[in-house]
């Protein structure tokens, strides 16, 4: 296990101040705001400490209010909006500077058997193993940059392989936009038998890639300066038990984008094509005009 998922797991085991209220922090970071994933993954932590655990979390619907801080910790309040026979729900806010950052309502569910199809067929790409890694494929986009290169130089939490472009490489040769973009994604290392740490994990990954998929359908890239975007909510469907620690294929594709917001959607799978989690986002994507141009 490298350093990076370690103080994943670590920022994902909160800490218990009053009853259904929970202490996060965040990573040490310099360039950026409080990762969405982050958010979203310790609210489901924090809702799912709050639930028996014979009741898995089916859906969460999210919203991210304002940009969180990653020098001060953020405090989770748990609602206990319904305990039924059969189904859970909690409602989460996350709160940073006496306001609220992140929302979530977050629905758990009983085992039960039931009717079942899946209508979707997993896209044919290459086996992860063909792909290269995330970091090999931008040390040929980044070249000397000593920023990028000292970004690139710390370990990350998930393993992830683009089937499609990068932004980056997209940015660069237009014939490589699309507005489809798969990834094969695992944490890599064994984990814990823990079904809500699994889901737990996807939610996190799951936003990584999806504004990028706007991006990538428009030859943009972050690191632009004319560049400028972030998640505003977030959705997610988990249909059956799946391990995190094991490749998912995350096939998303973005089918709008307009007034400064994209839409995306994507869904998870496992290697033998079932199909595991469904994701839906709307970002803000704001691209300033080049005054230097005529």
């Amino acid at each position: 296990m490298n350093s990076a998922l370690k103080e994943l797991l670590d920022l994902l085991d909160l800490e218990q101040i009053e009853l259904d209220i929970f202490r996060g922090r965040s990573p040490e970071e310099r360039f950026q705001r409080v990762f969405g994933g982050q958010v979203a993954a310790q609210a489901l932590v924090a809702a799912g400490r709050t639930v028996p655990s014979d009741r898995m979390v089916h859906s969460l619907h999210a919203y991210f209010i304002r940009p969180g801080d990653p020098a001060i910790p953020i405090v989770f309040n748990v609602e206990r909006v319904r305990d039924g026979r059969s189904f859970t729900t909690r409602r989460v806010v996350a709160i940073q500077h006496g306001r609220a950052i992140f929302t979530m309502s977050a629905s758990f569910h009983i085992t039960e058997e039931g009717v079942s199809h899946q209508a979707v067929t997993m896209p044919s790409v290459p086996a992860p193993e063909a792909l290269p890694t995330f970091h090999e494929r931008m040390l040929s986009v980044v070249g000397d940059d000593p920023m990028w290169r000292d970004w690139l130089s710390k370990p990350r939490p998930v393993d992830s392989r683009y089937v499609n472009a990068l932004p980056w490489e997209a940015q660069k040769d237009p014939s490589l936009i699309s507005s489809e973009n798969s990834v094969w994604f695992r944490y890599d290392a064994d984990l814990p038998d823990d079904p809500l740490l699994h889901v737990v994990l996807a939610a996190y990954a799951s936003d990584f890639t999806l504004v990028d998929t706007v991006l990538l359908a428009h030859g943009l890239a972050w690191g632009s300066s004319n560049v400028t975007g972030a998640s505003l909510d977030h959705a997610m469907w988990f249909h059956r038990p799946f391990r995190a620690d094991e490749w998912l294929l995350y096939a998303q594709e973005s089918p709008w984008s307009g007034g400064a917001r994209g839409l995306a959607r994507g869904e998870m799978f496992t290697p033998s094509g079932e199909l595991v989690v469904s994701v839906v986002q709307e970002c803000m994507i704001r691209v300033s005009k080049d005054v230097t141009k005529p």
